[in-house]
């Protein structure tokens, strides 16, 4: 409709315009004294504006009246990609460009010519918004946007996840499943973890929930993105970034019900060239985990049977803050520098219950009691440093940009253990008393620059060069108490001293055009890199270096009739080991989930194939439907040995890394929003998958088994200005996947361990609600109410087994997690904000408003 208005708009303008046009003599301009002006329409996030209305008008006699009125030269309707054009106006007179479109504000501005071909650049549009007491209030983004190759969450609309941090804006993410741990999966494989179009070295609990603006879900990733992550695409988690004219932000504070504050503030400043942001959050953290263990050894001898029971209790924090500058040097050229630190403090304690019973052939088994206690001290400091420069070339979709990226952090870890034996009348009989303690540093740099090149019509190339360079330092030491000489005596062979050097460097190029309804995108990115590791406590020295490898992607789409289309497209990508599946550190402090590097392991090739199909119906409502399917070679997986003890020379079971043979995943992914009633929105996602892990090579296979995982989200807006969301998750019966462990801590791990390939996940579900309240003018204030796990049903059931063991495990981690939460949004717009004029570009500035 609001094309065919504009269209008819046009349409008599153009009439009336055509049968009054005097000009030179004979009505006519002079030949060759004709101009050409051309730009792209924006709206105040930088994207393209389409269908708005671009007209060029000039001050002329009406020769009714007899006097000065505006009459049209030329229109035109903006382009999906928000470019207008339009040619043979006349060169002599002022004349005027004015631009509308609905939901904006009319934009208007003087045109004259020479030179006769000039470009207008990016005209930014003001969302039409009613200002009150210095706060405006616009349109709200939907909960999700899709694409075929990528989905967007908006996080903003997910009030479950307010005063949480990034682990739970993950959980109700589509195609997004997060295990107790924190562990993420993307299409049951560990993704690749992205802030702002770039690897990280945080993890999705040091970044709070607040300080995410949407979150990038990219299941088969073309050329421009790093090869690495291996199976399972890319989570790019995208910051709140504010250019938003005069100044504004926005006040949080909440608790949840055990008393953990979280709190935060963000402030934005512009004027004319410069735009300055600001944000800090803290959050509390008062975990709390209970589980049990069931255990069989029968590979010991006698055969032993194992049961504990462990209650967990996390009590810390973290702080967050960052600081960024915009320069618009031009029109076209923009700086910007940003700023990023994190400091956070945990303190673990943990109780374990452990009964241990030898069967005794022919007579009755031998029951032993121990309890083990542990206490310890975990902070980490983060430091981040962004530098960008993008430019715009007049020629429009033709662009350079150049990023610098660094990132380091350091943690420092103090944790004692205390096992005590009793004896038949529950008296101690014998302790062991343990403490690890050490510092882990990790730096990560990155170089790229990116070029994109339009040609005729709508094809494009892009290309790029990448530079990454990882450092990962660790010293840790492993010391058991002696009560002879009540010293701490240090373990070598339970200790490390280990550094890590890791560099990637790549170039892409991608060709990409739309022929009709048809389009395609192909790219090939090249890749090498080097690995070498150093044991600085016996000098030994590991080191790889893997030659240029290549990987294409290809991607074809096909629009069909009835807003259809049909995507098909192919990748290559690698996974790299980790720092932690190289290092070879015996993490000894469960003694039942013994785990240890493998400085030997090689990457792993990962070859993907999706075809998507894409509906959009009336009404907002949009259905996805992907067929997918993986297939890797030398696949990381966990494997269960055999090991002596270096404390006291016993054998024990360690859980390390090797190569296996190979594994593929397939499945139907179907993913659908939908505009149920104005009140009501509802996004569904349903993934059916068959996985299966090979590893011949070294033991039986893992069984192949059908699984599928589903999401429901709710959204609904009440009266009296109250949202209600309620989500739900399932999880059928599932293998055990492959434990990447894409979350990097600089430490030894303190999670449970996945032991074998051979086993499954029980299946579990989830429901989560959140009920919000805004009020004062324009809705400055809300308040959120939040509850997760409302039915304690998050239980995290796990069976393994080996030729050794057969582990039933089960915990549940924060059940019914109760979060109140305030926030407040301020904000004004003065042109004068500085007492001081605004000239030229600095006016244009000023039309920008608070969205």
């Amino acid at each position: 409709m609001q094309k065919i208005y504009l269209f008819i708009t046009l349409f008599l303008l153009s009439m009336s315009a055509w049968a009054q046009a005097p000009g030179g003599p004979g009505g006519r301009m002079p030949m060759g004294m004709t101009g050409h002006v051309y730009g792209k329409v924006i709206d105040p996030d930088g994207k393209p504006v389409n269908y708005a209305s671009v007209i060029v008008l000039q001050n002329r006699m009406d020769t009714l009246t007899k006097k000065m009125k505006e009459k049209l030269l030329k229109g035109a309707l903006t382009k999906g990609n928000g470019e207008f054009s339009l040619d043979d106006l006349p060169a002599r007179g002022p004349l005027k460009l004015r631009i509308t479109a609905t939901g904006y504000k009319t934009v208007e501005q003087a045109v004259s010519f020479p030179p006769f071909d000039k470009d207008l650049g990016n005209i930014k549009l003001a969302v039409s918004t009613t200002q009150l007491q210095g706060v405006t209030v616009a349109g709200t983004k939907p909960l999700m946007s899709m694409d075929v190759d990528k989905k967007v969450f908006n996080v903003e609309k997910n009030i479950v996840s307010a005063g949480g941090t990034a682990l739970d804006v993950m959980k109700n993410v589509p195609s997004v499943n997060v295990d107790i741990d924190g562990n993420v999966t993307l299409r049951n494989a560990a993704p690749q973890l992205y802030i702002d179009g770039r690897p990280t070295t945080l993890t999705l609990e040091q970044i709070p929930a607040d300080a995410i603006e949407n979150v990038e879900v990219i299941t088969n990733p073309s050329a421009k993105y790093d090869a690495s992550g291996g199976s399972a695409g890319i989570l790019n988690i995208v910051l709140k970034k504010n250019r938003k004219t005069g100044y504004n932000g926005n006040l949080r504070a909440g608790v949840d019900k055990r008393g953990a504050l979280n709190g935060g503030a963000d402030f934005n400043l512009r004027q004319n060239k410069v735009n300055i942001s600001a944000s800090a959050m803290g959050n509390q953290m008062k975990g709390r985990t209970n589980g049990t263990t069931d255990r069989s050894n029968f590979g010991d001898v006698p055969a032993t049977a194992i049961t504990q029971d462990n209650a967990n209790k996390t009590n810390g924090g973290f702080l967050f803050g960052k600081l960024g500058l915009d320069w618009f040097m031009t029109n076209r050229t923009t700086l910007s520098i940003a700023g990023i630190k994190v400091h956070g403090s945990m303190n673990p304690d943990e109780h374990i219950d452990i009964i241990s019973d030898t069967l005794v052939k022919g007579g009755p088994s031998i029951r032993s009691l121990s309890q083990r206690n542990s206490d310890g001290h975990n902070k980490f400091n983060a430091n981040g440093i962004v530098l960008g420069m993008k430019h715009l070339f007049p020629k429009e979709g033709e662009e350079l940009t150049a990023d610098f990226n660094y990132f380091g952090g350091q943690g420092d870890n103090n944790t004692n253990y205390r096992t005590d034996r009793f004896g038949n009348n529950n008296s101690i009989i014998g302790s062991d008393i343990q403490r690890i303690a050490g510092t882990g540093k990790v730096s990560f740099m990155t170089i790229q620059t990116d070029y994109v090149k339009p040609f005729k019509g709508k094809m494009k190339l892009e290309t790029g060069l990448r530079a990454a360079v990882r450092t990962t330092k660790s010293n840790f030491v492993n010391s058991m108490y002696d009560d002879q000489s009540g010293k701490y005596i240090p373990i070598p062979a339970a200790s490390n001293n280990y550094k890590n050097n890791d560099n990637v460097y790549a170039a892409y190029a991608s060709l990409s055009d739309n022929i009709g309804n048809f389009g395609y995108k192909a790219g090939l990115r090249a890749e090498s890199s080097d690995y070498s590791g150093d044991l600085l406590n016996n000098g030994q020295h590991f080191k790889n270096s893997y030659p240029i490898s290549l990987f294409p992607s290809i991607f074809l789409s096909q629009k069909l009739k009835k807003n259809q289309e049909l995507q098909v497209s192919y990748t290559r990508r690698i996974n790299r080991p980790n720092f932690f599946q190289l290092i070879p550190f015996t993490d000894s402090t469960d003694k039942l989930n013994i785990t240890k590097g493998n400085p030997g392991l090689v990457p792993e090739f990962t070859t993907s194939l999706e075809m998507s199909y894409l509906k959009t119906f009336k009404g907002n409502n949009t259905f996805l439907a992907s067929l997918y399917y993986r297939h890797t070679n030398n696949l990381i997986t966990r494997y269960l040995t055999k090991e002596t003890n270096p404390v006291d020379e016993t054998q024990i079971l360690v859980n390390t890394y090797i190569n296996a043979n190979s594994s593929y995943s397939g499945g139907l992914e179907l993913t659908s929003m939908n505009t149920l009633a104005k009140w009501w929105t509802m996004s569904t996602n349903v993934n059916i998958y068959n996985s299966k892990i090979n590893t011949d090579n070294v033991t039986q296979s893992q069984d192949a088994l059908w699984s599928w995982f589903g999401k429901l989200n709710n959204q609904f807006k009440l009266p009296a200005n109250f949202e209600l969301q309620l989500t739900g998750t399932y999880q059928s019966k599932t293998n055990l996947p492959v434990n990447d462990n894409k979350n990097v801590q600089a430490g030894p791990p303190m999670q449970q361990s996945q032991n074998a390939s051979q086993g499954y996940i029980a299946s579990f579900w989830g429901v989560d609600a959140a009920i919000k309240k805004s009020f004062l003018k324009n809705n400055a204030a809300s308040v959120t109410l939040s509850i997760n796990d409302i039915f304690r049903s998050r239980w995290s059931d796990q069976y393994s087994e080996s030729a050794y063991f057969t582990q039933y495990y089960s915990r549940i981690k924060d059940p019914q997690m109760i979060r109140l939460n305030f926030a407040y949004r301020f904000g004004k717009i003065d042109a004068s904000l500085f007492k001081r004029k605004n000239m030229g570009a600095g006016m244009q500035g000023m039309q920008e408003v608070i969205q």
